[in-house]
């Protein structure tokens, strides 16, 4: 580098959504910026809009499902940089099907994504973050808190995901070790397009109201203030602390709520 960087940001699913939100609002802080995705050309593209804000950027192509991509993010990582002081696990899926109708492949999918993603970038970044008592951030959902119907690979993904993490901070209470769980809530992104019907296809539209819901820059700049004063837990939007709330307390309660609620909307597969 030409001149020193403070930390070395490392995020996961950065070509679009929170991951790229977040690259961009870390990359005002005196840092260098590492993303990852799979797609080339929309990484690329991540990658020029935050070269203009910083020229400390390195694009890695990278699927999270592979475990050698990851060990290659890291190892990409560490030789142009020298150091790993924040990685952020946002990379994603999501699907919508009832599990009696989807084929197995697809809950699979969501957790080599989602659940094994998180641990195979974590695994090759922990000596280094080690080092620099650095901080672990995996993005999670309400859906790991709250099972969600027509989700189920989703919320098990993200429930996964919560443990691996809670127990990985016990692990290092002693080791300076920071992580953070951030479960933003209904985020206005393109992971409902993605996400997964019964047969493995994208549904590739919507099903609900994107206007709504926060924007991926307003859960970046949360995300970022989480890692800057190393919260161990941010829960996102009054709906979703409801939600973490009743579970805990009236876990029958918030079952029939939720269920009502994504029975409405359209096209959807689960049967009253």
């Amino acid at each position: 580098m030409n001149d020193i960087v403070e930390k070395v940001i490392v995020i996961t699913g950065a070509s679009s959504g929170i991951g790229k939100a977040c690259a961009i609002r870390f990359a005002k802080e005196n840092v260098a910026i590492v993303i990852a995705a799979r797609n080339k050309e929309n990484l690329q593209e991540s990658g020029n809009e935050i070269r203009k804000i910083t020229s400390h950027v390195l694009e890695v192509v990278c699927d999270v499902a592979k475990k050698k991509d990851c060990e290659f993010l890291i190892t990409e990582t560490v030789k142009k940089f020298g150091r790993i002081d924040v990685l952020i696990n946002n990379a994603g899926i999501s699907m919508r099907a009832v599990f009696n109708d989807m084929d197995v492949s697809v809950l699979e999918k969501v957790m080599n994504i989602n659940f094994y993603g998180t641990v195979y970038c974590t695994k090759f970044a922990l000596p280094y973050l080690l080092k620099t008592k650095g901080t672990v951030v995996g993005v999670s959902s309400i859906a790991g808190f709250v099972g969600l119907p027509a989700r189920t690979g989703y919320s098990a993904s993200k429930f996964a995901m919560q443990g691996f993490l809670e127990a990985l901070r016990t692990e290092n209470l002693k080791t300076g070790l920071h992580v953070l769980i951030a479960c933003p809530g209904f985020t206005a992104s393109n992971i409902r397009n993605t996400a997964l019907a019964a047969d493995g296809n994208a549904q590739k539209e919507s099903p609900r109201d994107e206007t709504k819901m926060m924007t991926s820059e307003q859960v970046a700049d949360e995300i970022f203030k989480a890692v800057e004063q190393k919260q161990q837990r941010l829960i996102l939007t009054f709906e979703g602390k409801m939600a973490v709330f009743l579970s805990k307390f009236f876990p029958k309660l918030i079952s029939k709520l939720v269920f009502d609620k994504l029975a409405k909307e359209p096209n959807n597969p689960i049967r009253d």
